[in-house]
């Protein structure tokens, strides 16, 4: 049986769409369903649990992604296991899609769906943000970003040996070779994108922060920097930033994008500039949710 883990910090107004939309097919093949409900203070542990028994709701007192994901691999039940974050949209067939492929698939360890934005309600710099955003290499080849990443058992044993790192998919997918992971076209995953520049730059600010963590981690600043295994060394650097490279391969096939190019770089530099601090410090727990996403 597919299970799927679902670690939820205060996501009430998201978490009844994502379990409804997984249990939309009742004569789909069944899927072991686990929320781990970490530090929750509003009403997630009512909502998921009106799901019951379709859905499994755990409690833990800390407010810790990796802590939920951990606590969610004890009580789930089978493989592929995927794992999904409370704010995406992610429907049945998707999940199974994702599981056909782990099983048939010689070699591949680890699979996410394609992705959905939709912009329509977003700030027009939102949306040129991510006309560029979408068409980088890393972006379409790489399993981060999705908000959902299935594995196998031999892919879980390989990430369940990460360190708890702030850019959490980011470090499973280059945990991963290009031979070793797939994007699976037949799947597909709705990600509320940001609706303003604010909470968008908030976005970049915690990327930025959690992928300058990854490159401290690489250059083996503390002992179990060797738990990323040699995947991150050799694809970290072109799969965690943008090159100069991408974006003029970008504007030679479309120079239509320069707008689109200039509000994408004034985005990563306000990133990089409001990381500084949070770099400087240390300060990789401290987490810059986008709230606009959640809307209704």
């Amino acid at each position: 049986m597919t299970s799927i883990v679902i670690p939820a910090h205060n996501e009430e107004r998201v978490i009844g769409r994502l379990l409804d939309s997984l249990l939309a097919d009742p004569a789909a093949e069944p899927l072991h369903i686990v929320v781990v409900c970490n530090g929750c203070t509003d009403d997630t542990v009512r909502i998921a649990s009106e799901r019951a028994p379709a859905v499994r709701v755990v409690e833990i007192p800390e407010p810790s992604k990796h802590e939920a994901l951990r606590t969610g691999d004890q009580y789930a039940q089978g493989f592929p296991r995927v794992y999904v974050d409370a704010d995406v949209v992610l429907g049945p067939a998707d999940v199974h899609a994702l599981a056909e492929v782990l099983r048939s698939a010689d070699g591949i360890l680890a699979a996410a769906p394609e992705r959905e934005l939709p912009l329509a309600g977003s700030a027009w710099s939102v949306r040129a943000y991510y006309r560029v955003w979408q068409r980088l290499p890393a972006v379409r080849e790489g399993l981060f970003g999705r908000g959902v990443i299935a594995v196998t058992e031999a892919g879980y044993a390989r990430i369940a040996a990460l360190p708890p790192l702030m850019a959490d998919d980011l470090v499973a997918s280059l945990a991963f070779g290009p031979e070793e992971r797939r994007v699976v076209a037949a799947a597909r995953v709705v990600v509320q994108p940001p609706r303003t520049w604010g909470d968008l730059i908030r976005r970049r600010i915690r990327a930025a922060t959690s992928t300058a963590q990854v490159e401290q981690h690489q250059r083996g600043a503390d002992a179990d920097a060797g738990a990323l295994g040699g995947a991150v060394g050799a694809a970290h650097t072109p799969s965690a930033r943008t090159g100069k490279a991408d974006l003029g391969a970008l504007l030679r096939a479309q120079p239509s994008l320069f707008p689109a190019v200039l509000v994408f770089l004034t985005a990563a530099l306000a990133a990089r500039r409001g990381a500084k601090r949070a770099i400087r410090q240390g300060d990789f727990g401290t987490w810059l949710r986008d709230e606009s996403s959640r809307g209704a």
